[in-house]
Formats: structure tokens, sequence, C-alpha cells
């Protein structure tokens, strides 16, 4: 292996570390602030992160597993079966966000406003981008399709984070109470998109 495509490839493996740790953070905070503030965009942005966080961890890896000069078949049937487990998890975070919305629309409950929520959301539009381009460099340099992907999925990551403190400003602000479940019911096309994505890898 050239020198500096290992190197390269031990500063992407470590941004797939920070990546995890990161997202492994919003989603215990984001999932308690959405919890305490029964907000549905919340709960679901978490369940979507939970999922990215499996996701970077697969990626990271993968990579380890280059660097290591591990078996190429081995790591293709650990891909194969982790991405049955992202599309499974996908599908039931879809069931879930849609019938917690819908049900809440039905009732109109209203979430409450939550700080700790809207601080991991700022957060995220600040680390989102950083992760994403240093993704994007790392997938050119090293001509890796997996972690170009992955940086897409980090930018669909960033569009939800928009959706959801969105949903939980205009609930606050305005007194929209259908802002937050259809916040919420907006993240559901792209969990769908990406389950789907990632069963269709899986053949």
């Amino acid at each position: 292996m050239e020198a500096k495509r290992k190197k390269d490839l031990k500063k992407a493996r470590t941004l797939q570390i920070w990546n995890v740790i990161y997202d492994t953070i919003e989603v215990i905070v984001s999932l308690i602030a959405g919890i305490t503030a029964n907000s549905s965009a919340l709960v679901g942005w978490a369940l979507d992160s939970t999922i990215e966080v499996v996701s970077a961890a697969t990626l990271g890896w993968r990579l380890h597993g280059e660097l290591k000069g591990l078996d190429e078949e081995k790591v293709k049937r650990r891909k194969k079966i982790t991405l049955y487990v992202i599309a499974g998890s996908f599908t039931l975070v879809c069931i879930f966000i849609s019938y917690d919305s819908i049900t809440k629309l039905i009732s109109q409950e209203t979430a409450s406003w939550s700080t700790m929520g809207l601080i991991i959301l700022i957060i995220s539009l600040i680390i989102n981008p950083i992760l994403i381009y240093f993704k994007r460099k790392y997938g050119h340099k090293l001509d890796s399709p997996a972690l170009l992907a992955d940086a897409k999925d980090t930018f669909i990551c960033l569009y939800q984070t928009v959706v959801v403190l969105a949903g939980l400003l205009l609930v606050n602000w305005l007194g929209w109470w259908w802002a937050d479940p259809v916040a919420a019911l907006l993240i559901v096309p792209y969990a769908a998109k990406e389950g789907w994505e990632a069963y269709t890898k899986t053949r």
C-alpha cells in the first residue's frame, strides 16, 4: 500500500471515529430533549441519527480493515449484514415517526420548548458541514464511493436538522402546534430512501 494512501486512510478513519462520537452524543441529547418536550421531530431526528452512527461506524470499520489488510470477502460479508440491519432500522424508524406524528396531528398535541434540543440542533448545523467537507475530501482522495455516499447521508442529516429546527421554532414562536409533527413527517421520505438504498446495496 502506498504511504500516501495509508496516511489518507488513517485520516479518514479518524474522521469516522469523531463522527461516531459526535453522533452518539447527538442521539443521546436529542432523544432526551425530544422525549422531555414531547417532540416527534426531535425523537425522529434522534432515531435517524442512531442509524447514522451505525453507518459511520461500519465505514470506519471498513477503512480500518483496509489498513490492516483484512480479507476482502469477510469485509463484504459483514458489510452486507450491516446493510440489512440499517435497511430494517430505517423501516422501523419510518413506521414509528409516521404513527407518532399522525397520532399527534389527530390529537393536536403540542410539543413544548426544548432549550437542550435547540442547542444540539445549532451545534449540528455547525458540525455537519465540517464533516461533509472532509468526507468529500477524503472520499475523492481515496476514490471511495462509500465515503462519498456517507458525505451525502450527512448532507441529508443537515437538511433534517434545518427542518426539525424550523419546526421547533414555529411551534414556540408562532404557536403552530402542527409544525412539529409535520417536521417529523418530512424526515420520513429521506429515511425511507436511505433504507431502500441500503437494501439495494445488499443485492
